[in-house]
């Protein structure tokens, strides 16, 4: 192993180097106003989520997985309620379908690890809503996706936890479906300093959202349904509206980084494709590797001190929480999910050490 070089695979800190004096100032403003939960300060960062992304109205949450549960419920998704949605996904997707009562049907991804419509109509009935993922920071075919769910009326809720700042057809992530949903936990592209999600959406269903967060209660002592504790607290909201001045700038930085792997590595392994429909936020760089390799090739990589990730390594259909709800195989899902690994790709990461990473991978198939 090289001593000298540890290239992590996430690597926070000089992002908030960046914007240091605005975080420390929200922050220290909190604290002296002893200004802890709702009020103005959350009111404010829901209207510039709202400003940036073109909703009409915003919840913020206290995470990205009770975003996802209190839309469900908002959408008066429940018990006995099938939803269609992926397998190849972080748990919380899942997770969110099941906790409200709902019946997770899992459908396969298409080329770019995205809910594939074609294959979900093999389904024999319709569900009651479909809860797509925008695996990796870009969406589906939305349009598609919209024009099937009017036929069926069919409620359409948008796992964007890894896509803010992405674009469809021009148009920001966050009023393109019935219900967004969004995690601003630490590592994604726009990240608190601890838990922190968001709902978007029209403001009948957003104010419906706001209910559920707050022990299902739309005045103080006037509980209406069975709620949640999921309100967001203002030290999350102003570190990440401080954030979100910079957004744009750090995402097209990170996908010069991606755009320069995918140029450099497209003859290796497999590389993302970016849709055609949209504006890839690449909230994590995945490479797909030739069978048999992915484990050995980020071993390798480790010992010349570069970090790397796997996401994910088993789809949410295959795991003992789950596997219950699977009726059928997804051949793509589990085939990828056995290839893809992650690099490192923060908007930060020196040019050197993407050279040093894209010499560390063409090094090692060199060899096998």
């Amino acid at each position: 192993m090289n001593e000298h070089i540890k290239i992590p695979f996430v690597d926070l800190y000089p992002q908030y180097e960046e914007i240091k004096s605005e975080i420390d100032n929200a922050i220290a403003d909190i604290i002296n106003r002893s200004d802890f939960i709702t009020g103005p300060t959350v009111d404010k960062f829901e209207q510039a989520i709202c400003d940036y992304t073109g909703a009409e109205a915003c919840a913020s949450m206290g995470s990205g997985t009770n975003s996802l549960v209190c839309a469900l419920r908002a959408l008066e998704i429940g018990p006995g309620d099938r939803v269609w949605t992926v397998g190849h996904t972080f748990v919380s997707t899942t997770e969110a379908i099941v906790n409200v009562g709902a019946i997770p049907e899992f459908v396969d991804i298409d080329d770019f690890y995205l809910f594939d419509l074609d294959s979900a109509t093999a389904h024999p009935k319709a569900p009651k809503a479909i809860l797509f993922v925008d695996l990796y920071g870009q969406t589906p075919n939305i349009d598609a996706l919209k024009s099937f769910a009017k036929k069926y009326d069919i409620k359409l809720i948008e796992d964007a936890a890894q896509s803010f700042g992405a674009e469809y057809r021009g148009k920001k992530v966050g009023s393109l479906v019935d219900l967004t949903c969004f995690s601003f936990n630490p590592v994604k592209n726009l990240g608190a300093m601890g838990d922190a999600g968001a709902v978007t959406g029209s403001k009948e269903l957003v104010d419906k959202v706001k209910m559920y967060r707050d022990h299902g209660r739309k005045t103080k002592f006037e509980y209406d349904a069975v709620g949640y504790n999921s309100r967001i607290d203002n030290l999350q909201a102003v570190v990440v509206q401080a954030k979100l001045s910079k957004i744009d700038d750090w995402l097209d930085k990170k996908r010069a980084i991606c755009r320069r792997y995918t140029d450099k590595l497209k003859n290796i392994v497999k590389c993302p494709q970016e849709a055609p429909w949209g504006l890839h936020s690449y909230y994590v760089y995945v490479i797909e590797t030739p069978a048999g390799t992915r484990d050995k090739l980020a071993e390798f990589l480790k010992t010349k001190g570069i970090a790397t990730n796997v996401h994910y390594r088993n789809p949410t259909h295959t795991t003992k929480a789950f596997k219950k709800y699977a009726v059928e195989s997804l051949p793509i899902t589990e085939n990828i999910c056995n290839n893809i690994l992650s690099l490192p790709c923060y908007h930060t990461l020196p040019k050197h050490w993407q050279d040093y990473i894209i010499t560390g991978i063409k090094e090692f198939y060199d060899k096998h």
